[in-house]
């Protein structure tokens, strides 16, 4: 069996690949393809499918948040492996192999996955309020372990205002140390570098160019190590970031109309799910939009439907077109136009903006936020106060980092919709020479082969998991 190395470069594109010498190097050596996604092309749902190899609609996924509505609350970045339907694929390799092993380093879902390693971002929230930064681990002494060697996990270089490479560079050093002390059979690491200057500035920028060529030259290292210790490489994307430049504000117009209800604390606004007929999750450009009253479908379908920006508005019916019509998902689905993408705001007036619309907030915002990626252009002391709060963090003090902002208007890359073009959607890079049966006569892999192909890279026999 042929051990695997799988590095999920989130936001790799074949435009972005001029820029990244050494994973063209490892296909020139292999083969590449194109790469299906889902809908929404977002990681959550995009590493779900590739791990289970089913569609949002079976394995639940519908973003990287939703509304639960048992709860009455919408949450983003959940981290439980078991809101992830089927069988992942080191579980379908297991039945075939026993004494199978898997690590995986910073693909999503991964608190209490069955995985024989696990290295995965987790704050310390201390009772005071203060964040800092660190990971959890499987088994727990790898933490100390990592810890000592490489420092703690930099969080606020793995979103934030302040991500930067530093974040990719921990855990591809983290790789390496496993690959190098444990030696799994499944290596899955995730790259978010990618992410950041490419939402800031745009796919087309010098700074993402940039960015491509600095993953590359962090990956090299780990690239080398598993040439030489025998594993195959496989390196694919998620989702294609495109340039963007029309925000749309959905929540506020559902607002507007009476659909969208707040309730007020200290003169901030906060979202009331429990009582709203209709609001929805912003999920860069894919809106989950919920619906009370059946009755109220009509109206808010065309409501939606006729915003600037919307591409289409799938009910459930609709949603069976793209696999997504699980309960989860909202009654309505809406997807932006190529060059716009879905806001979470809900207020009217800054004024009573909540507290953590400032703030880098995933866990508190009721939809994805892409300017948390900026101090804000418009404060021109924003990096003084920000430098403030980090001595009174030091010292022990409570903090807020208000240095967000809540003009849109500055991000210039999303995702989320299909691609449009294959140069812009994602692709998957391998370094066998032989291409596996799995791969489309097109030189096309569907998301939902990917499981299988990571199986026949191995070696795996296909009957052992059929």
């Amino acid at each position: 069996m042929k051990k695997l190395l799988v590095i999920d470069v989130v936001g790799m594109t074949p435009a972005l690949l001029r820029h990244m010498p050494h994973l063209t190097a490892m296909a020139t050596r292999g083969w590449q393809a194109e790469l299906g996604t889902v809908l929404p092309a977002v990681t959550c749902s995009a590493q779900s499918t590739f791990l289970t190899g089913l569609m949002p609609a079976e394995h639940g996924i519908v973003g990287n948040g939703w509304y639960f509505r048992d709860l009455g609350e919408v949450y983003l970045w959940r981290q439980h492996n078991k809101l992830v339907g089927g069988q992942k694929v080191w579980e379908t390799a297991r039945d075939a192999r026993p004494g199978y092993t898997a690590a995986n380093v910073c693909w999503w879902y991964a608190m209490g996955a069955t995985t024989d390693f696990t290295i995965t971002p987790r704050p310390i929230y201390h009772a005071d309020g203060r964040k800092s930064p660190d990971c959890y681990t499987r088994p727990p002494s790898l933490h100390d372990e990592l810890t000592e060697a490489l420092g703690p996990f930099p969080l606020f270089h793995y979103w934030g205002p302040t991500a930067s490479i530093a974040s990719t560079r921990w855990i591809v050093a983290a790789a390496r140390r496993l690959l190098r002390t444990e030696r799994p059979d499944l290596h899955l690491v995730y790259v978010p570098h990618l992410d950041y200057d490419l939402q800031r500035f745009g796919p087309e920028s010098p700074q993402a160019a940039a960015a491509a060529r600095a993953v590359d030259t962090e990956l090299a290292p780990l690239l080398t190590d598993a040439q030489a210790d025998g594993y195959a490489v496989i390196a694919l994307s998620e989702y294609g970031i495109t340039a963007v430049d029309t925000p749309v504000d959905i929540n506020r117009v559902l607002r507007r109309e009476g659909l969208l209800e707040v309730y007020t604390q200290d003169g901030m606004e906060y979202l009331d799910p429990w009582v709203s007929r209709a609001f929805a999750v912003a999920d860069h450009q894919v809106a989950h939009v919920y619906v009370a009253d059946e009755q109220d479908l009509p109206r808010v379908r065309d409501l939606v439907a006729g915003l600037s920006g919307v591409d289409e508005v799938l009910d459930r019916q609709e949603q069976a077109r793209y696999g997504l019509h699980h309960e989860r998902a909202g009654e309505l689905v809406a997807v932006a136009e190529p060059r716009a993408w879905f806001t979470y705001y809900y207020w009217l007036d800054d004024a009573h903006a909540p507290d953590f619309a400032r703030g880098v907030e995933i866990h508190r915002k009721p939809g994805y936020d892409p300017a948390e990626l900026f101090f804000d252009p418009a404060d021109r002391l924003v990096k003084v106060k920000a430098g403030a709060n980090l001595v009174r963090k030091k010292a022990g003090l409570r903090y807020a980092m208000n240095v967000v902002p809540t003009d849109p208007r500055y991000v210039r890359g999303s995702h989320g919709r299909l691609p449009d073009s294959k140069a812009d959607g994602p692709v998957l890079l391998c370094s066998e020479p032989e291409m596996p049966s799995t791969v489309e006569s097109s030189g096309r892999v569907p998301a939902t082969d990917v499981r299988d192909l990571l199986l026949q890279v191995q070696g795996i026999r296909e009957g052992a998991y059929r």
